[in-house]
């Protein structure tokens, strides 16, 4: 990295590892975060404010851009399509009409509940019986997977049996995708899929899925958001409890 010289280094992760990765890069003006975790302001010669509290990520990462005297646009694709992806999934049997359902998240307390999600699943299929409802996540998920689809038959599972090009593929086109917290929630935002946003102890305001965050679904308790990665309530997880199924199905409802 020193040796191809930058004239400027920007560290939007803004932790102590990226921030001192910046530094060491020795471009000649290093740029970060003013909310940066671990200490890594420290490695920055200029820092640049959130606007407010409630800014989300993306438009905070934005405000890099006027030190450059540039403005941003949108007028580009995310994620172009990929028709040979597109013809493998309906092959592996995904059809045009479907609903995903993403019940994974890194957070334990990010993660609706197994037997929500169940209990949804089985309103839907009721209510839509033509539409297929279609099981995202990764290997780390079986378990949950297994959970969600006792005494189920017609989900069709792709729990771990996808790779990244044929998630997003799968995500694309999509009715609407009911998720967590979690990276495909912002491939879908990026597509335009519309979402049921699940959130617990974070603040979508400022993470939720990008143009969509209005349909964050969120309780209210005075711990929320607590932006940990454990739960301390006194009911443990019950930010995500509260959030009953049919209350998801109804929003669903409207969506659709």
């Amino acid at each position: 990295m020193r040796r191809m010289g930058f004239t400027h280094v920007i560290d939007l992760q803004s932790l102590a590892r990226s921030g001192i990765t910046a530094w060491l890069a020795n471009g000649e003006v290093t740029i970060g975060l003013d909310d940066s975790r671990e200490g890594a302001s420290t490695f920055y010669d200029v820092r640049i404010p959130r606007p407010s509290e409630r800014t989300h990520a993306v438009d905070w990462y934005l405000q890099v851009l006027p030190y450059f005297n540039l403005k941003p646009h949108f007028r580009f694709e995310w994620l172009p399509k990929r028709a040979e992806v597109r013809a493998n999934i309906f092959e592996a049997g995904v059809r045009e009409d479907r609903i995903i359902l993403n019940p994974g998240a890194r957070w334990a307390n990010k993660r609706w509940p197994a037997e929500n999600f169940r209990e949804l699943i089985e309103i839907l299929s009721k209510r839509y019986p033509e539409t297929q409802l279609v099981l995202l996540g990764g290997k780390s998920d079986y378990a949950t997977a297994a959970a969600i689809l006792i005494g189920n038959g017609s989900t069709l599972d792709l729990t771990g049996r996808t790779n990244l090009w044929e998630m997003i593929e799968i995500i694309r086109g999509a009715k609407l995708m009911v998720t967590n917290d979690t990276g495909p929630m912002h491939i879908g935002a990026a597509l335009g899929t519309p979402l049921v946003p699940i959130f617990g102890p974070t603040e979508p305001a400022r993470t939720g899925p990008y143009g969509q965050v209005e349909r964050s679904l969120q309780g209210k308790l005075s711990c929320i958001p607590c932006m940990k990665s454990y739960c301390t309530y006194s009911v443990p997880l019950e930010c995500m409890n509260m959030i009953r199924p049919e209350r998801v199905a109804s929003v669903v409802s409207e969506m659709v």
